[in-house]
């Protein structure tokens, strides 16, 4: 079987969702140095990627659509963006994610007093939004660019995609796609689902041309930790080791642009403090070094048992 071309990001447009902020905000970053035009799909921006909107008007070039991840006809519409402004993407990183906040956390049912998920569903039909973020967007948009690859628009200059015109996307899982965690379950399930996704895509890339991979990243210094003091009780600030954003940016660009087994599509990235190594899908031993611990887990466990002692837990008020 022929094997597919090999592939640049100079002069490609990528797509990257949660853009705003941490990691995807550095990825997008480094695609931009890279010369790669790049569509920040975002609820909002923070001031350095507002910045990076700024400094990057001509080419390459960055545009900002507002999107709620959650809003499937929003998904579509930034794929229009990009058809629109540089003639579609052909990088696609569904990266947007939230670390089970109060508002959507399985220890804040719905319909207490924390919870913003709706008890009664809508229609009668339930929603996890943190399931609706981590999980089914990535899917979703996996999907929408995959119809949009094998069935480009007249005028797209992206073209159909082929071994020799091959296309990318890379997710975002974490070391929570390997281990258990009492203290957030629903986040540590939306992981494992989105690590089995990517290695189930994994024959696109030699039939089709599209690569399917992504990283698992450890504990990584964003707002998702830094901003969320309910999180940041798991952290030992004596001891632990911070994997930076940007490390993990890099591994995103090589998933993209890199060759060999550890990038190939259906894999996994592992990103600690310093090294990287592929995630095996059966017999892994899990991560081990700097990046890949919270030294204080055992405060948020303690934390979780203190609610479930309430009188009433979990009663939708």
């Amino acid at each position: 079987m022929a094997q597919p071309t090999s592939f640049s990001v100079d002069g490609k447009t990528a797509i990257v969702t949660g853009a705003g902020s941490g990691i995807n905000y550095c990825f997008a970053k480094l695609l931009l140095e890279r010369n790669c035009n790049v569509v920040i799909a975002d609820l909002g921006l923070r001031p350095e990627a507002q910045k990076l909107l700024d400094q990057y008007t001509k080419q390459p070039r960055a545009v900002f659509v507002k999107t709620d991840v959650v809003n499937w006809d929003q998904l579509a519409k930034m794929f229009d963006v990009a058809e629109k402004e540089f003639g579609g993407a052909d990088i696609v990183c569904p990266g947007a994610g939230i670390f089970e906040p109060h508002w959507t956390n399985f220890y804040h049912p719905p319909g207490t007093a924390k919870s913003k998920d709706d008890p009664h569903g809508h229609n009668g039909v339930g929603h996890y939004a943190l399931f609706d973020i981590n999980i089914n967007h990535p899917i979703r948009t996996t999907q929408l660019a995959m119809s949009r690859w094998l069935n480009p628009a007249a005028d797209s200059k992206v073209g159909k995609v082929s071994l020799s015109n091959p296309k990318r996307i890379v997710h975002i899982s974490s070391i929570a796609g390997q281990a258990p965690s009492t203290s957030t379950p629903m986040y540590i399930a939306s992981k494992h689902a989105l690590s089995g996704f990517i290695r189930s895509l994994a024959p696109l890339e030699a039939r089709l041309g599209i690569r399917v991979n992504g990283v698992a990243p450890g504990v990584i210094k964003t707002p998702l930790w830094t901003e969320h003091p309910e999180k940041m009780l798991m952290i030992d600030e004596a001891n632990d080791v911070w994997v930076e954003p940007e490390e993990v940016a890099e591994a995103m660009l090589r998933c993209v642009e890199g060759e060999g087994d550890d990038v190939k599509g259906g894999t996994v990235m592992e990103v600690l403090k310093g090294r990287t190594r592929t995630v095996g899908w059966r017999n892994d031993p899990g991560p081990e070094g700097p990046g890949g611990l919270a030294g204080n887990w055992e405060k948020s466990v303690d934390e979780v048992f203190g609610w479930l002692g309430e009188e009433g837990w979990g009663v939708a008020k």
